[in-house]
């Protein structure tokens, strides 16, 4: 294996096992068992060797998703692919790992823009998911599907960093994901004269201003 791919397996690994904080080149580079001069020639830095491996890590996984993505044809359907993805990549490490790139992107530039890229990767995946299958749903016309493929990515990296401290409420709330998609999918069998009744009375409570919509204070 080329030495750049065993330093990039090495990063990838060091950063979900040991945390952001206790990765260094001499640590990685134990890990690749090469020189650790090695990081510092193909990479400069340390940060910019974690921001490559985690930019791979995230491409892979989205190749990896991308059929699954297109045969998405309801958002029930998205909801429970998400819980899918969380599973498996918990188990790859990835989960860990994206947790520490969150941790460490206050102090690193370069660790916030490997945390960008890879919610702009997904989220493109979760878009056009959700673009191509919200016009049939009573919510058409109603939500941005930008704006709710921002939102269910930024769900489930939230849930991710959930999952580091408290894997059983992580599991609660994808469970809960889980039961709204259910409703959403409910929703879209409705007959069209249900549907539209549903639809305009969602259209007129999200017209309300926003101080009505709590109720009288």
């Amino acid at each position: 294996m080329p030495t750049r791919d065993k330093l990039l397996d090495a990063a990838a690994a060091a950063l979900a096992e040991d945390g952001v904080a206790a990765v260094s080149a001499r640590s990685v580079a134990a890990r690749a068992e090469v020189n650790q001069a090695l990081v510092f020639y193909h990479f400069g830095t340390v940060d910019a060797l974690l921001e490559a491996a985690v930019r791979r890590s995230v491409d892979l996984a989205v190749s990896s998703y991308r059929a699954r993505f297109a045969d998405v044809t309801s958002l029930g359907d998205l909801v429970a692919l998400g819980r899918d993805l969380h599973r498996t990549e918990q188990e790859r490490g990835n989960v860990a790992q994206m947790a520490q790139v969150m941790a460490g992107a206050r102090r690193s530039p370069v660790l916030a823009s490997a945390g960008r890229y890879a919610m702009d990767r997904w989220g493109a995946e979760v878009e056009a998911a959700v673009a191509r299958v919200l016009p049939g749903t009573p919510l058409a016309g109603l939500v941005d599907p930008r704006g709710l493929a921002q939102v269910v990515a930024a769900g489930f990296i939230g849930l991710e960093l959930y999952d580091g401290v408290d894997p059983a409420a992580a599991a609660s709330a994808l469970g809960a994901m889980e039961v709204i998609g259910a409703l959403v999918s409910a929703l879209e069998a409705l007959p069209p004269v249900a549907a539209r009744a549903v639809r305009s009375r969602a259209r007129k409570a999200v017209s309300r201003p926003a101080a009505t919509r709590g109720g009288a204070r």
